[in-house]
């Protein structure tokens, strides 16, 4: 039974939906918004980061043009390199031109970088696909960002739920393969950083806590996570506010 004042809810979130919230929880982080007003952010590409950028820059952001890996249609492949947009960059509180790559070259420990992922484990692991032979974006940044311990932020959801990334790292790698459904790739497996899933961006944005109950279903639910969150009643109503805005998100094309 739920204590007296506690409130309990139960709540699924289609992809688009769980990635939106997403986005509104790690544009909301401090470490963010500090390295957006006076230091350096760098949201690298990708379609969850999409609504990370949109969140950050309040406006639209075209989803599968801000990627580089993708996976679509049954097989892993990438988007044409000549309609890739640029990962956006601040410095100082502006956007900046500059390659993210001579950036991050300056990063210090205040500073931030963002990056998707293909898969979380229930240990806290991120691995990002990678089909670059030189692991592509995550391969050039983590030595990096590692050296200097600078804030790696992770946005990804529960959908990409898989038993353990270093299962997945042993299996995969571009030249292992005799055959693959699209592009062969590795797998770079990300720790220390910090992990936003829609559980954890519940606890950031409303102060509840969140327990994935399911996951999937059909007819535009599919890899949608179930979950069951739970606190004080003002909070719980906040936060069924703050999803019943996201509610119909659309789907990516």
């Amino acid at each position: 039974m739920a204590n007296h004042g506690e409130a309990r809810a139960l709540i699924s979130l289609t992809v688009p939906e769980g990635k939106r919230l997403i986005g509104k929880a790690v544009a909301a982080l401090p470490e963010v918004q500090r390295a957006r007003q006076q230091g350096k952010l760098i949201i690298a590409t990708g379609i969850t980061n999409a609504y990370v950028a949109e969140e950050v820059l309040q406006e639209p952001v075209p989803k599968v043009r801000y990627t580089a890996g993708i996976v679509t249609q049954g097989n892993f492949t990438s988007t044409p390199s000549e309609s890739r947009l640029s990962p956006i960059c601040f410095e100082n509180g502006l956007r900046s031109s500059r390659p993210w790559p001579e950036i991050l070259q300056d990063f210090t420990a205040e500073d931030v970088f963002i990056k998707g992922a293909n898969a979380v484990d229930p240990s806290g692991v991120a691995g990002v696909l990678v089909g670059a032979p030189n692991g592509g974006t995550i391969g050039t940044a983590l030595g990096t960002l590692y050296a200097r311990g600078s804030h790696l932020i992770v946005p990804v959801s529960r959908e990409k739920l898989i038993p353990s990334v270093e299962a997945a790292v042993r299996h995969l790698g571009i030249h292992t393969f005799t055959e693959s459904l699209g592009m062969p790739c590795g797998m770079i497996p990300v720790v220390g950083a910090t992990i936003i899933t829609e559980v954890k961006a519940l606890d950031i944005l409303c102060g509840v806590k969140a327990v994935q109950v399911s996951a999937g279903g059909v007819g535009g639910s599919e890899g949608s996570v179930g979950l069951v969150i739970s606190g004080p009643e003002p909070k719980v109503a906040a936060a069924m506010e703050l999803i019943k805005g996201i509610k119909g998100e659309p789907p990516i094309a």
